[in-house]
Parts: structure tokens; C-alpha cells; sequence
């Protein structure tokens, strides 16, 4: 098991993760950083450890298929579950690494739907779908309705897709 995301980004570098996959894991930490504290501000009870590793090594698999960190394509997905699986993350952990891009087919968690969230958001992208999930699972945890939580969380999600280009700007190595 992966302890934190310090861990984890240590062992992407031991495994050869290109500078490229290295800072995107960052940026989308920054991103879901914004989404936990948001999360502490409602007292969502989550696993903000499985969150903050989940995202340093959701896109492990880019290491074993590189044409994927500047192409569309989803074979980096179950590679990087079975990379992280053989060098110490725990199940949970490495789920992470199929379902940040698979969660519409997949029974999720919330923290699962907070790592695919901030993937998104990280470069200013807004998903509907996706956000109005993440509304209406903490919504549940909380027993509250949509509509007592949206706007607080949809503010947070467009302050955070609203400094997408800058970002992106400094992903570009």
C-alpha cells in the first residue's frame, strides 16, 4: 500500500515516469486538493488518502504506453492497474487506475469519482454528468438533496475549471 501521494510520486519516478506524466499527476493533484478541502468544508466523510494517491498514480500506465500522454487511448488504463498492483499499491489503489476514465461503466466510489473529477476540471473541462454524480453521492453520504449542496459545489468546481488554462500553460514541458 501506497502510504501517500509522496510515495507515489516516488515510485512513478522509479519506474521511469516521463517528467511529462510526472507534472499532469501534480496538476491534477492541485485540482483535487480544491475538491477535498470543499469536501472537509461539508464534512463529507471520505478516504482523502486514497484520493491524494489515487491521483498521483491514476495515469501510471502512461509509463508502459507513452503514446498515450499526448494520444486518446485507454490501454494505459488496466497496464497501469497491473504496474501498480506488482509494486505495492493496494487493490483500492490501483482500481484508481481504471476507473478515473471508466467510471461510467464501473461501480465507483465517491473518492473514485473525486479522482475522475479532478482529471477533468485540472484543465478547465466541466462534465455534467460526472459533477452532478459527485453532487448527488455526497449529497446521499450527507442525507441532504441536490439542491442543498449544488451551488456550493458547483461554485467550487467552476472556480477550479476556471483556472484550467493556466494549468494547462504549465503542463506544457
Amino acid at each position: 500500500m501506497l502510504n501517500n501521494k509522496e510515495e507515489a510520486y516516488q515510485l512513478l519516478s522509479s519506474l521511469g515516469a516521463p517528467k511529462a506524466l510526472l507534472l499532469h499527476v501534480q496538476l491534477v493533484g492541485e485540482a483535487a486538493d480544491i475538491l477535498l478541502s470543499e469536501c472537509a468544508k461539508l464534512q463529507v466523510p471520505l478516504d482523502q488518502q486514497l484520493v491524494e494517491v489515487g491521483v498521483a498514480i491514476h495515469d501510471a500506465g502512461k509509463i508502459l504506453h507513452s503514446n498515450e500522454l499526448k494520444e486518446k487511448g485507454g490501454e494505459h488504463e488496466p497496464a497501469g492497474e497491473r504496474l501498480m498492483l506488482s509494486n505495492g499499491a493496494s487493490v483500492e489503489q490501483a482500481r484508481c487506475c481504471l476507473s478515473h476514465a471508466r467510471y461510467q461503466e464501473m461501480f465507483v466510489s465517491l473518492e473514485e469519482l473525486l479522482i475522475a473529477l479532478a482529471d477533468k476540471l485540472w484543465k478547465g473541462k466541466r462534465v455534467e454528468e460526472l459533477e452532478l454524480r459527485v453532487i448527488d453521492k455526497i449529497a446521499k453520504t450527507l442525507d441532504k438533496t441536490r439542491w442543498d449542496i449544488f451551488e456550493q459545489l458547483d461554485n467550487c468546481f467552476e472556480s477550479i475549471a476556471a483556472d484550467g488554462l493556466e494549468r494547462l500553460a504549465r503542463s506544457r514541458v
